[in-house]
């Protein structure tokens, strides 16, 4: 029995206990004036929240039975003599609250559950928020949508609530020390404005419909004119009037500045008919107006971000900036491109940007890619051993119709297309001999559509490899686009290839199998003699059907008389 207690009291021992949570009292506010017929059942449905450790009501210099009533329901009432006001009496019950948490409720709410009161207070117990307020639904609420959000959107657009100034709030005790209590109707808003400059968590919380007077339109006028003031006093308070005004006007005349760097870069590689001069003046120009005006949005930002304590502004001054940064960037990238472009040799200093091409196809049978932006291509000399091979980009080898693997002949010499190597995505290794045939060098940059003009009078075999069958194309690169025809070869019922280009009109085209002619094609009047070949070798069924399209090509099959026009290899 002793070894049972000496083991047991070890086990106790290296158990941890877990630290309860500190408890967390919550006080309620509730601002009364001349709402006799409706605090004492506020004060009752408070009560019912399990969670609830006081209940306070600030009699407002009520001149009925409010004070009474409250009192009555079970609440504390501190009474000021004379009314001061909303905001007053907030602040007024705030400093004699003793608990950690205070929520604030309106006295002439007629359908007031605790589990409204539940949902406002729920958040901050469990750590979601450090204040939150509650959207409902109401019937009034002509001074949110025609004052109070119309100047938050201008002034501080980040805030973003449904009903900015619903009048039910909670919070932390701890963090209401931060806020500024407007004594009047502006302190909803003021709470807002002040929480969100600061970095205080704000979380909205639907508790559903609310019942209450509604205001007449002369207190409604006075409610009005106080959250104006109040968002105003906030905005100067917190550098925002400058944003809009001063820093707007800035950012205005910063994008001209950077709108007239852009229009002289542009000019001066681009625009052939205005003087290279004037094109200089309009940069340096920009450039003075630019910078200057950058400088006072930079110092301009510097005393407004001075003058916002908890510094969470990110999001208003970047929509406010948004406009500058995209000018910046813009401008980044064109002189990116230039630098980019730029070449030094022998003393000289040349910049000679290029552009890619983009390319889109509305026939799908033209590319794999409907949609590309291709080049440009910078020319280098040959691997070593590879005089008879030409690396080229894969977006090259669509423009030009060609594949790995095919031959194309240049000035009478047959070079193989082969992958640019990892690395080289846009450059384009020629043998010497093509070179001097193409008439380019080394270290040219060539734009992809000028790659057709390049590479014309270039005789290409092109192959379609399929299951034990392979088809060759022979066609010769023309730099204009003319219309084409399709063609489909279906070997045995299966479709080997289908491919397009260009028959010359009174032409005729051999088709070999294995080397031997098998039929002849011809194109007359721009249609073709027979739409259907068929013939059977080797116990293969052929069939190859022709059709002309509406789509063009630069391949331009060869002629009976050139050489044969396709082989199939069986």
């Amino acid at each position: 029995m002793y070894w049972f207690f000496v083991i047991l009291t070890f086990l106790l021992a290296g158990i941890k206990t877990q630290k309860p949570k500190k408890y967390q009292k919550v006080s309620v506010i509730i601002p009364a004036y001349n709402e006799e017929e409706t605090v004492a059942k506020v004060v009752k449905v408070v009560k019912k929240v399990s969670f609830v450790d006081e209940i306070i009501v600030v009699n407002d210099g009520s001149s009925d039975n409010t004070a009474e009533e409250a009192e009555k329901a079970g609440a504390i009432v501190i009474t000021h003599e004379i009314n001061k006001g909303k905001g007053q009496a907030l602040h007024t019950g705030y400093k004699e609250a003793e608990c950690d948490i205070i929520a604030f409720i309106d006295a002439d709410i007629y359908n007031l559950t605790s589990k409204k009161v539940e949902a406002m207070i729920m958040p901050i117990l469990e750590g979601k928020a450090e204040i939150t307020k509650t959207k409902f639904a109401r019937e009034s609420g002509r001074v949110t949508e025609l004052t109070a959000k119309p100047l938050l959107n201008f002034f501080f657009p980040e805030i973003n609530f449904e009903q900015p100034l619903s009048g039910q709030f909670a919070a932390r005790k701890e963090v209401l020390k931060r806020i500024n209590f407007e004594t009047d109707y502006g302190v909803d808003v003021g709470i807002v404005i002040d929480a969100d400059v600061l970095g205080i968590s704000i979380l909205e919380v639907d508790i559903g419909a609310i019942q209450h007077d509604m205001s007449p339109l002369s207190d409604l006028n006075l409610m009005a004119n106080e959250v104006v003031r109040t968002i105003i006093n906030r905005a100067n308070k917190y550098g925002r009037v400058t944003m809009i005004d001063d820093i707007g006007y800035y950012i205005r005349m910063a994008i001209v500045g950077l709108s007239l760097v852009i229009l002289g870069l542009f000019t001066i590689f681009f625009v052939r008919f205005v003087p290279l001069e004037i094109a200089v003046i309009i940069t340096i120009i920009g450039i003075i107006i630019a910078l200057y005006y950058i400088i006072k949005v930079v110092v301009q930002s510097i005393v407004m971000f001075r003058k916002t304590p908890g510094g969470n502004l990110v999001r208003s001054f970047i929509k406010i900036h948004f406009p500058m940064i995209i000018s910046i960037v813009i401008l980044l990238l064109m002189i990116s491109t230039f630098i980019g472009a730029a070449h030094f040799d022998n003393g000289v200093l040349s910049v000679e940007p290029n552009s890619r091409n983009l390319i889109i196809y509305a026939d799908n049978s033209q590319s794999a890619n409907t949609i590309s932006a291709r080049g440009p291509y910078t020319i280098d000399a040959a691997i070593e051993n590879e005089s008879t091979q030409i690396r080229m980009p894969s977006d090259a080898m669509v423009t030009l119709g060609v594949s790995i693997n095919d031959t194309i002949s240049i000035d009478g010499e047959e070079y193989t297309i082969n992958e640019t190597r990892p690395g080289e995505p846009d450059v384009l290794r020629l043998p010497i001999d093509a070179k001097k045939a193409l008439d380019v060098e080394t270290g040219s940059v060539i734009q992809n559509s000028r790659l057709k003009e390049i590479f014309e009078g270039s005789g290409v075999i092109h192959n379609y490899y399929g299951e034990n069958t392979t088809v060759s194309e022979d066609y010769i690169i023309t730099s204009r686009d003319k219309v084409s025809g399709i063609y489909e070869v279906v070997i045995d019922n299966a479709s080997v290839v289908t491919s397009h280009g260009i028959f010359k009109d009174n032409a005729s085209y051999e088709i070999n199998v294995n080397g031997e002619l098998m039929d002849t094609i011809t194109y007359v009047n721009q249609t073709f003699d027979k739409n259907v070949s068929e013939f059977t070798y080797g116990g293969h069924d052929i069939r190859i059907t022709f059709e002309k399209t509406n789509s063009t090509s630069i391949k331009q099959f060869l002629r009976q008389d050139q050489n044969t026009f396709m082989n199939i290899y069986l």
